[in-house]
């Protein structure tokens, strides 16, 4: 019982891919941590940090949750035989209710499930920050650099003053 109170530690994990667009293309409302079907290939070309999320997305298929159009160069220590697709669609580990409420949440209008990062957690299984975000428009986006500024601005005025 004496383990039982502990909060879990926050773990950043070893990020291999992030997807650095998404947050200032999207209003981000919920974000859930995925498992992924991988290859053997692919998760050693992401322990060398190489991968892509600048395109992806995630979607269903076959009813099932997939990671589309995300790119796992292959890998160079592998033969060609045994090597992987690059941009070959990837099963997302979740469980049927997780899967039910993100794909009724995408059916809304101007919802989409986007990969924030790919990791590796502390038990060395690759995972993605997938989340579900609403589309910016062009004068949000520019309030939100504007609102940056702004911040970035006043940091500076408080450091010079003391």
């Amino acid at each position: 019982m004496a383990g039982k109170n502990k909060k879990k530690k926050s773990f950043d994990g070893n990020v291999v891919a992030q997807n650095r667009k998404a947050r200032r293309d999207y209003v981000i409302i919920e974000t859930l941590e995925a498992g992924l079907q991988l290859t053997g290939t692919e998760v050693k070309s992401l322990r060398l940090g190489r991968a892509s999320l600048g395109e992806a997305f995630a979607g269903e298929k076959f009813g099932e949750m997939y990671l589309l159009n995300a790119h796992i160069p292959p890998y160079e220590g592998a033969s060609r035989v045994f090597n992987h697709e690059p941009n070959r669609d990837r099963k997302l580990l979740l469980h049927r209710r997780q899967m039910a409420n993100l794909l009724g949440a995408q059916k809304k209008k101007g919802m989409a499930l986007v990969p924030l990062k790919i990791y590796f957690n502390e038990r060395g299984m690759a995972k993605l920050e997938l989340a579900l975000g609403e589309g910016k428009h062009n004068y949000d986006k520019r309030e939100t650099v504007k609102d940056r500024d702004w911040g970035r601005q006043q940091a500076r005025l408080l450091r010079d003053k003391g």
